[in-house]
């Protein structure tokens, strides 16, 4: 949803963002308690639950995003996530290296959010510049099955990133 919601945003095409909008908040208003837990399933490159964030941060109005998202993931704001770097001990499988993308969409997602609420969010900075961190040195020399995708997700954590972290 967040990428059509960029591009709708870009190409001004404000009826693709209203059903979007529409879209998500029917989806997931009433969500609470995402289970962190169950990442990485060994093929994920985007977190569900942080997506499900993505896209909230940006359509709701500050006020509703506060509530709705401490009931999501409660303790968000103290940068309380259950949230381990995945790590890929196959590099040539297809699959596994969806972990790295993992980590590079779970670092763009905390970035977003705490480019827009800093106050509220800053916490989450060690958690997303550890993604990034240890997952950006990976896509050099990367075997094809990661190193045809993975420099795009780089590039939009990058984007997303209010600095470079300093062990890169």
């Amino acid at each position: 949803m967040v990428f059509a919601w960029d591009y709708a945003t870009h190409a001004g095409e404000q009826d693709l963002k209203n059903v979007i909008e529409s879209k998500a908040k029917e989806f997931y208003t009433g969500d609470k308690d995402c289970p962190l837990s169950w990442e990485p399933s060994g093929y994920d490159f985007l977190s569900p639950c942080l997506e499900e964030i993505d896209i909230m941060r940006r359509i709701l109005p500050a006020a509703d995003f506060h509530q709705w998202v401490a009931a999501f993931i409660p303790n968000i704001q103290h940068g309380d996530l259950d949230i381990e770097i995945g790590r890929v001990s196959d590099r040539s499988d297809g699959k596994l290296v969806h972990i790295d993308g993992l980590n590079l969409s779970r670092a763009w997602v905390l970035y977003g959010l705490i480019s827009q609420y800093p106050q509220q969010y800053a916490a989450l900075q060690e958690t997303a510049d550890a993604h990034l961190t240890n997952t950006l040195p990976n896509l050099v020399a990367d075997d094809y099955a990661g190193g045809h995708w993975l420099g795009s997700f780089a590039i939009y954590a990058l984007q997303n990133a209010s600095h470079v972290p300093e062990d890169l």
